[in-house]
């Protein structure tokens, strides 16, 4: 799985509707909007790759697991005890 950046360096304006409760408790707190958004959707953005990776790799991921519970670690008899 790639592990990239999403970041552009440039910036868009977008409108978006937030509680009037939380927009005035993050004003008052000082909390950057853009930022706090911007965080929010790069991780909600990886936890769906994420998702997606394992439902387009199950198939494999479950018959490498079949196959290590059939014939145990290959590299067991390289390990120091």
């Amino acid at each position: 799985m790639k592990h990239e950046t999403i970041r552009s360096g440039k910036r868009k304006a977008v409108n978006l509707s937030i509680d009037t409760g939380i927009a005035a408790a993050a004003r008052e707190a000082g909390v950057n909007f853009s930022r706090v958004t911007e965080d929010a959707l790069r991780l909600a953005i990886k936890a769906q790759q994420e998702q997606r990776w394992r439902e387009e790799n199950a198939d494999a991921i479950a018959a490498y697991s079949e196959w290590y519970e059939r014939d145990g670690d290959p590299l067991a008899a390289l390990r120091v005890r």
